[in-house]
């Protein structure tokens, strides 16, 4: 193996775009209109609907413009469904509002694709469907079931494959057949960040970074946010930091779970091998109890593999073993292809496994996106910010949904390593 970089593959291509469109001031602005603390998809998105509809706004980022998961990602669209599921949801919430719910999911990931092709942006979008494979022999039936009640709730497209015919879908044995949805797709989550963040400067909002928040006072109609020995007084605040909330926002931090995704990036590999990996440049996914996401690079030369990390902390030496070793599970034909690209972000659950949208103590929020964010942040960030705008067109169907907390959680995780791995052993042993 070669020595890894802990840099994403996709800032290869769009990191010093990311960085070089964003200023630090010597001295910051004293007042502005809107403050967005966070420059990823749902930050963006928000300064640009907001921007464009004549609001002064500035973005701050503590790092770079995508810095977080925004640029980190598996590049993975599609619904993003509730994790609940029909029934789930159904129970906590009823037949109506839980239809609702699941509805929004399918129009995040048209948002999505008409935002692309509306704003002509150059992401590297593949609409190529995604296949989602069967572990074991009995995920196929449980996979068809929820597929039949998403296909009845909300129209979601999928047709199942049988193991007989997996070949035509993805290059491997290891799993019992499985479902493709033909509706997702996968993109360069570097370009999309540094298309939006371009866009937003474009619009006339500006973007400070970095420049780390380091605290926030208000009361309720005035803001003020401290960056660094300054400060910014604010009409509205809106928090899109996601699994990046840190100590300075304790509330916030309370109400999400950083779970750290880890991907690592093979070498460019042969056209024969990628076309035997993937015959139909789909995105793939299966049923594991870890949660695991691949896809081949946009430009169809390497095999982008992702997953969750068993330890909190950035560190290659700490999640690199297992995500090569699952991934040679699945295809085993890669043994002995060097990796060109290891790195890992940490995405957001909330405790009600669902995105929070709205306000606390007069700052607006979006973020929790449970760990599908793409669609979900773009989307979410332009629901809250026409909100922010008094539109109704910015209602969603999770406004006045609880942001719940656990007791004694103050925003480290520090069991889900322990759950994580538990269910690593699981996935192993118990095929």
């Amino acid at each position: 193996m070669s020595n890894p970089l802990n840099t994403p593959y996709w800032w290869d291509a769009a990191g010093p775009k990311l960085k070089s469109l964003a200023t630090l001031p010597e001295t910051l602005p004293t007042k502005v209109g809107t403050l967005i603390v966070g420059a990823g998809y749902t930050g963006l998105h928000a300064a640009l609907t907001l921007a464009r509809s004549g609001r002064d706004v500035i973005v701050v980022d503590a790092e770079h413009p995508g810095f977080g998961c925004s640029a980190r990602n598996g590049g993975l669209i599609g619904p993003s469904f509730h994790k609940l599921g029909v029934a789930g949801l159904n129970a906590a919430f009823g037949t109506q509002k839980a239809t609702e719910i699941l509805q929004e999911s399918m129009d995040s990931l048209q948002y999505l694709k008409d935002f692309i092709s509306n704003e002509d942006l150059d992401t590297g979008l593949h609409l190529t469907g995604r296949f989602r494979g069967a572990p074991r022999p009995e995920h196929y039936e449980t996979i068809a079931r929820d597929c039949e009640m998403f296909a009845k709730t909300v129209g979601q497209a999928f047709h199942m494959i049988p193991k007989s015919e997996q070949h035509a879908e993805i290059g491997t044995d290891y799993y019992n057949g499985g479902v493709v949805y033909p509706d997702d797709g996968h993109l360069h989550p570097g370009k999309y960040a540094a298309s939006l963040a371009e866009m937003v400067i474009d619009a006339g909002a500006t973007i400070i970074a970095p420049a780390r928040v380091s605290g926030i006072q208000t009361d309720g109609t005035k803001h003020a946010v401290h960056i660094k020995d300054q400060t910014i007084v604010a009409d509205q605040v809106l928090i899109a930091t996601n699994g990046y909330t840190g100590p300075e926002l304790p509330w916030y931090r309370r109400r999400v779970m950083p779970i750290r995704s880890a991907i690592i990036c093979t070498e460019e590999l042969s056209p024969e091998m990628m076309q035997s990996l993937s015959p139909k440049n789909r995105g793939f996914g299966d049923g594991s109890r870890l949660v695991l996401y691949y896809r081949p690079s946009p430009d169809g030369k390497r095999m982008v593999f992702g997953g969750r990390a068993f330890n909190l902390r950035d560190k290659p030496e700490n999640y690199t073993p297992d995500l090569l070793w699952q991934m040679l599970r699945i295809f085993p034909q890669l043994e002995g292809v060097k990796l060109s690209h290891t790195w890992s972000g940490t995405v957001a659950y909330t405790f009600n496994h669902a995105p929070a949208v709205g306000q606390h103590k007069g700052l607006f929020h979006a973020m929790g996106y449970c760990g599908s964010g793409i669609g979900r942040a773009s989307y979410f960030g332009h629901k809250i910010a026409l909100q922010m705008l008094g539109d109704p067109k910015g209602k969603t169907a999770l406004d006045g949904l609880s942001f719940p907390t656990k007791p004694f959680y103050t925003g480290t995780p520090w069991f889900l390593p322990a759950i994580l791995r538990w269910n690593s052993v699981m996935d192993r042993f118990g095929r």
